[in-house]
């Protein structure tokens, strides 16, 4: 790369304004790490900055939101030594050079005032090292003391450093490496991959937080299968999803064996990433399976069974999340859904679908009934292309099935058409288990077809059941 082309790089007048600023404090300041790294690749604009000044970052970053109009006020960091503003809608990050060292037991270094190239040492991998020069005497000029650019060309991620001591410093860095070989595609450094083996343990030190931003950016990306291939091979996924690790194997007791559901899992979240950017819809692909383990059963009459293993998983969810430090909320219930009813369009698709199966499972997937149809169709990996087809078909009947019920039934987001209080109000009674029991019988008239979802038709119901439990009017 020319260095003008380095020059189109900070060829905007923030670029301008910080080599500006970085000249009246007599500082000399650089671009460093993600933007350098993403422009060469052609990824797009990126929304972070991060600026690298030899000296006080924080006040080139007092100075530059001065200069900059409509910039946000400067966010300080002091126990980082960083500040941060927003200018439109890019993060720019300051931060002093600096060199580091650790203790064993924490990820947190202890920094000391440092040179450039002391500074593009403590980067994670050579391609975040790369740093372009704001400086009047040599503005656009690339710096890369590791090789960054040979690394990007041979999508190669590799450390500065010896590899061992640079993810024994810091462990968050193999989560790193892992998410960074998955967004980009990138193989991992022989020598790296094996440092990360060696220091797996080293996880333990850091945060559940920290661990699972990584585990969505993987999930986020083109093909997470290439992440959890990394996490499993190292030997880091046990101490992160072990109920993904208790999938792996394949059992065979009397010429009779089952598929390994480990591996079958990753084809699954790669299929439904074809299709969905939704991240809680990757979790539940991811998760689906996870209560194969405990409820797996060898039957001498029908082979291997996993019976109720989406009840089981869907329960399992909330200690994993939990752990995880994962939100414990309605994308919680949203991922328990999505594992509770994983394999109901299966057996509908199976069966001749009535009506009243297509009804319930609108009724019970509600709103996310177009996801859990994703999540299904995601769950075929078979490659036997008579038995793929087949199962595709199937799928499109069920989906069709699903449009033409909704249309007529409006069972989606269901909402009873007599309430609690009409009922109480026409049998003039207080709370009590009758109000639910009429309730009860209305809703489960409509799901079977009994009576259509309409008001007129649910009231000469409610009447009808009122007299049967000996109710009187009003």
């Amino acid at each position: 790369m020319t260095k003008r082309q380095h020059l189109e790089a900070i060829n905007t007048p923030v670029f301008s304004t910080i080599s500006e600023a970085a000249k009246e404090l007599s500082l000399d300041s650089y671009v460093i790490g993600g933007f350098v790294r993403d422009y060469l690749l052609q990824r797009g604009t990126p929304k972070d900055i991060d600026i690298v000044a030899i000296g006080s970052g924080i006040e080139l970053a007092k100075l530059v939101a001065k200069k900059l109009p409509g910039s946000s006020e400067v966010s300080i960091f002091k126990n980082f030594g960083t500040a941060m503003i927003k200018f439109q809608d890019i993060e720019i990050e300051f931060v002093g050079a600096r060199k580091e060292s650790y203790h064993r037991e924490s990820r947190k270094p202890v920094v000391e005032n440092g040179s450039l190239q002391d500074d593009q040492k403590r980067r994670d991998f050579t391609i975040n090292a790369l740093a372009i020069s704001l400086n009047s005497k040599d503005f656009g000029q690339l710096l890369d003391p590791f090789d960054g650019i040979g690394d990007l060309k041979r999508q190669l991620i590799r450390t500065p450093l010896d590899p061992s001591i640079t993810y024994s410093d810091d462990p968050l860095r193999m989560m790193r490496a892992i998410r960074f070989a998955t967004q980009l595609n990138f193989i991992i450094h022989p020598e790296s991959l094996q440092a990360i083996a060696d220091n797996k343990v080293r996880i333990k030190i850091i945060s559940n937080e920290r661990i699972v931003d990584e585990l969505h950016k993987i999930l986020a990306s083109p093909k997470p299968s290439i992440g959890f291939s990394l996490l499993h091979s190292t030997g880091l996924l046990p101490f992160i999803l072990p109920e993904l690790v208790g999938l792996e194997g394949i059992e065979e007791i009397e010429g009779q064996r089952h598929k390994d559901n480990f591996w079958h899992t990753l084809e699954v979240v790669d299929n439904i990433a074809e299709h969905t950017d939704n991240v809680w819809l990757r979790w539940a692909a991811l998760l689906h399976d996870i209560g194969k383990a405990p409820t797996k059963k060898f039957d001498k009459k029908i082979g291997w069974t996993f019976h109720g293993h989406e009840f089981v998983g869907s329960k399992m969810i909330y200690k994993l999340f939990k752990r995880l430090r994962l939100p414990l909320n309605e994308k919680m219930k949203y991922v328990q859904k999505m594992v509770l009813m994983s394999s109901r369009p299966i057996v509908l698709s199976e069966d001749f679908v009535t009506d009243s199966a297509v009804r319930r499972l609108i009724f019970e997937a509600g709103e996310h009934v177009e996801d859990l149809m994703t999540l299904c169709e995601a769950d075929i990996t078979t490659k036997n292309p008579k038995k793929q087809k087949r199962y595709r078909n199937n799928f499109k009947i069920v989906r069709q099935k699903i449009e033409e019920v909704e249309e007529r039934d409006h069972i989606r987001n269901f909402q009873p058409p007599i309430s609690g209080e009409e009922i109480m109000k026409t049998f003039n009674l207080r709370p009590s288990k009758e109000i639910g029991m009429i309730k009860e019988a209305i809703k489960e008239a409509i799901l079977e077809g009994e009576i259509p979802n309409e008001y007129n038709a649910a009231y000469s119901l409610m009447l009808q059941k009122g007299k049967e439990m000996g109710l009187h009017l009003n």
